[in-house]
């Protein structure tokens, strides 16, 4: 259906048919996005935003709030949850507005939920009264689809434009200062100046914020940014840092998100990183020998990133497969000689790289060759329910699952 909408109107018009199509879906049931009884919060950004979005809904639930989150990993209306398998970070218009009046029939009081760029030139955000729009970090992403850098920064600046009551930003960002500028009722800016005693291990972080000590399960300093986003947004609304203290410390993480699905003789973590700064982040976290398992997802999308995944695979791995992900109706040949391109050192000699197409046999491959204290790493797909393959037909799909199996965990 989107292939024939997009080959019998003009790339002019649109524009028009999605906003038709998000006002018919918010006519169809009742403007939830605009009911004053609940408030909404959207997390827009690069990177962080699922684990951002869990962390604010965690915090709200902790402090006594009836809330609802949607993210690409999943959806959840206070006690009921359930996978995200639409492999779409924003739902389309109907099912948006649907989930939006679910919450407010189950009488959430807060919404948080991810805001995407794409989502956002489909004007899937319109006629959603955002209450507080919060700001993770921006880096190259989604440029060929977008255009340029700058326009796919104007995508996400059109949240917080529309945003008028509180903005809260991630001050440590290059591209702070352009959502700064925006006007606010409120602003709220963080960043790693108001944090202290930062300890990043491998199993976890710990921090200090004005005298209270925050031990998190969940590993990296992207993380302490992703914390420090939900802590800023629930202040705003009055809860108290000992609150953000005990529901930041239960959560164990979200699924596929530097999850570790083994921890003995060897280590094994899947991640969603797809962009070079989330790939270059994740490895700098990791302890130990790494055994890298990675693609470049979306067939036909920033192949200008395929040689810079390459080469940081290169830099920071001691073995390197680079495997299939989400080929589209490109050739995955094609994919992975663009990644391999950005290959270049001498060390990465037949005992050490491979090209294994099946991604299924690439991840064994890695757990095949891991030994004790090694980690093995498997980007790209996170949780991922599918893997996406010429004609618009979608596998079922679970990096987790192949790894269990590989493994020998039921």
């Amino acid at each position: 259906m989107k292939n024939i909408i997009k080959k019998f109107i003009p790339g002019f018009l649109l524009g028009y048919y999605h906003l038709f199509m998000v006002f018919s879906g918010t006519v169809f049931y009742g403007f939830p996005g605009k009911n004053k009884k609940m408030r909404i919060i959207g997390v827009t950004g690069t990177s962080g935003k699922s684990t951002t979005v869990d962390l604010i809904s965690r915090i709200f639930e902790e402090a006594g709030f009836k809330a609802a989150s949607l993210s690409t990993v999943r959806f959840k209306i206070n006690e009921k949850e359930w996978e995200n398998r639409l492999k779409m970070t924003m739902p389309g218009r109907m099912k948006i507005q649907k989930f939006l009046k679910e919450a407010l029939d189950s009488k959430c009081e807060f919404v948080v939920m991810e805001v995407s760029s794409e989502g956002i030139r489909q004007n899937r955000h319109r006629f959603i009264n955002f209450d507080c729009a919060v700001f993770t970090n921006l880096s190259p992403e989604h440029i060929e689809s977008h255009g340029s850098f700058l326009k796919y920064k104007n995508e996400k600046l059109k949240l917080f434009k529309t945003t008028k009551n509180i903005h809260v930003i991630n001050k440590d960002d290059p591209s702070a200062k352009d959502f700064l500028n925006i006007d606010a009722r409120q602003k709220i800016a963080f960043g790693m100046k108001d944090v202290q005693n930062i300890v990043l291990k491998s199993d976890g972080v710990s921090f200090s914020i004005k005298g209270i000590d925050f031990n998190l399960n969940l590993s990296g300093e992207f993380n302490v940014y992703n914390a420090l986003a939900a802590i800023s947004a629930a202040e705003v609304y009055g809860i108290d840092l000992k609150i953000c203290k005990k529901a930041l410390e239960s959560a164990k993480g979200i699924s596929g998100r530097m999850e570790i699905v083994l921890k003995e003789p060897f280590k094994v973590v899947v991640d969603y990183a797809h962009t070079p700064v989330q790939l270059e982040n994740v490895y700098k976290t990791l302890s130990g020998n790494l055994i890298c398992v990675l693609g470049s997802c979306g067939g036909g999308r920033d192949k200008w990133k395929r040689p810079m995944l390459g080469k940081i695979a290169e830099k920071y791995c001691k073995r390197v497969i680079i495997t299939d992900e989400d080929p589209y109706d490109e050739d995955p040949s094609q994919i992975l000689s663009q990644i391999k391109s950005g290959i270049s050192n001498f060390k990465f000699q037949i005992s050490n790289f491979y090209e294994i197409l099946d991604r299924k046999e690439a991840i064994k491959k890695a757990i095949k060759l891991a030994e004790p204290k090694d980690t093995v790493i498997i980007t790209g797909k996170g949780s991922e329910p599918w893997m996406c393959v010429k004609n618009n037909k979608k596998i079922p799909w679970s990096d987790k699952d192949i790894v269990k199996e590989a493994v020998g965990i039921k």
